[in-house]
């Protein structure tokens, strides 16, 4: 027996396991993000598929989603945030991270996803990436033309802030 891909830090067979074969349904968006995290790093590509709300099939790219499965080695999921989709809810959202290598380069997937219940099935919507945090200055900013902040006496552009 193995570890689950997904991090949960069950084994496999008690996790994503029954999921992915179909033998259980997913009781919640989250355990449907999870066990799609898997696919990927069990090249189950069908599972994306069909865990993938029917009416958002149609532009699915099932070539362009196996390569990137098969092309990247997938070190881990972080679940960062989930809201609603539990067992009584129809919506849920899940905010994860998966780190994955792609050409030597280390990557990070961070997506908030929208999962919706149809006829008791949980299903994958879409993901959408979240909005990057507003960074606050908090030293004025220095013009190319004004005084270096490290005191030469010369102008920013021909001090620290020549290229």
């Amino acid at each position: 027996m193995s570890l689950c891909y997904c991090g949960s830090g069950r084994e496999f067979e008690e996790c994503c396991g029954p999921v992915l074969s179909g033998e259980q349904p997913a009781t919640t968006a989250e355990a449907l993000m999870r066990a799609r995290y898997s696919a990927y790093q069990a090249h189950d590509i069908g599972f994306l598929g069909e865990s993938l709300h029917p009416d958002h099939r149609h532009d699915w790219d099932e070539p362009a989603t196996r390569r990137w499965a098969d092309n990247a080695e997938w070190l881990g999921l972080e679940i960062v945030a989930s809201e609603a989709g539990g067992e009584g809810d129809e919506e849920g959202t899940v905010e994860f991270i998966a780190t994955y290598k792609e050409n030597g380069e280390l990557k990070r997937h961070h997506e908030i996803s929208l999962f919706r219940r149809l006829k008791g099935t949980w299903y994958y919507v879409d993901g959408k990436l979240p909005k990057p945090e507003t960074v606050k200055r908090e030293t004025p900013k220095v013009g190319r033309n004004d005084p270096c902040p490290c005191g030469s006496g010369k102008k920013y552009k021909k001090c620290c802030g020549a290229n």
